[in-house]
């Protein structure tokens, strides 16, 4: 996006480049974690001093829109803490304003940066459109290989979010764009860049989600007796490889570690018969159950079973459900 300062108004230049700024941020041009254009690169577009950027990037860093990362640049927050949240939405200026108001207050800067009101509506109007169409469904994408992966997150959302979500791999996912080029698109932080790029290229919403802390389930873990066999179960090899790393690093070979994928069969029964704990992921859970109760025969003792249901965090949902519009 390209910011333009008017000489001939009398609004200061850098107030104008503020709310440039911050409209670019709020239609999402400059998205969660994106990184602003150096003072170098703003001086050169604006024609202002950097000393004037940098001052206007200060005043956006004191209103919490943007964060400085020494060395690295300015960068868009990525969500505001909650004790900022309640002090902003409960903040005097925020209090008792009706939404008519605060369409009047974003039209009247739109008109004070130069826009026409047939400018100002274009601009809206296209922004609400954007959203809507961004909201009308969930991609959850992965890479082919850990389609497992965007199954658990499709587990999680569908019973909350009140849209369609489908999994699609990252391989096929330029191809289902092609035919429909609307939804958000969800995936794992670890493939966020790339799939980014693509929904750049289509005009939709590339989001990423985190996961749970798994707090619950560590700390059984971190209390077994030393000598114990954990199992690991999952349909997504992803998470087997990171959890196998956190219990590691916690317990070190104080304990065995087993893993297996829940529709390979003869690895998940000599893990079942090996294991004195089970994890397990929700849609694994079922399978770990039946092969338990088809071979139990051949069980000297029946594990313990330990399930993860929850994949995503609470709170990464509940960002998901802001972004795209749907009311808690």
């Amino acid at each position: 996006m390209r910011f333009h300062i008017q000489q001939e108004i009398d609004i200061p230049a850098s107030i104008q480049l503020y709310n440039q700024i911050c409209f670019a941020i709020a239609a999402r041009y400059y998205p969660p974690g994106h990184r602003l254009p150096s003072t170098r690169q703003l001086a050169m577009q604006t024609g202002l001093h950097r000393n004037t950027i940098s001052k206007v990037y200060r005043q956006l860093e004191t209103d919490g829109v943007v964060e400085a990362i020494a060395g690295s640049g300015i960068y868009v927050r990525d969500n505001l803490k909650k004790s900022d949240f309640k002090k902003t939405f409960k903040s005097k200026n925020n209090l008792n304003k009706a939404p008519e108001q605060e369409a009047k207050k974003a039209i009247d800067k739109l008109i004070k940066l130069g826009c026409t009101l047939q400018e100002t509506r274009n601009y809206l109007t296209n922004e609400i459109d954007w959203r809507i169409k961004c909201g009308s469904r969930i991609l959850v994408s992965t890479p082919r290989e850990d389609i497992g992966a965007s199954m658990l997150i499709a587990e999680d959302l569908s019973p909350k979010i009140n849209v369609p979500v489908e999994v699609i791999p990252m391989e096929e996912l330029e191809k289902v764009l092609c035919n429909s080029n609307n939804g958000t698109i969800v995936t794992s932080r670890y493939f966020l860049q790339p799939l980014e790029k693509l929904a750049k290229k289509y005009r939709v919403r590339a989001i990423s989600v985190d996961l749970s802390d798994f707090q619950k389930e560590l700390k059984i873990i971190k209390e077994l007796k030393l000598g114990s066999c954990v199992g690991i179960v999952s349909i997504s090899p992803g998470l087997l490889r990171a959890a196998e790393i956190i219990i590691h690093s916690m317990r070190g070979s104080d304990i065995v570690i087993m893993t297996a994928i829940s529709d390979n069969n003869s690895s998940l029964l000599a893990l079942l018969k090996a294991s004195n704990h089970i994890v397990c992921d929700g849609p694994s859970l079922s399978v770990v159950e039946n092969t338990l109760i088809k071979n139990r025969s051949q069980f000297m003792r029946v594990p313990q079973i330990i399930c993860a249901k929850n994949y995503l965090s609470i709170e990464t949902i509940n960002q998901l459900k802001t972004e795209i519009g749907v009311i808690n």
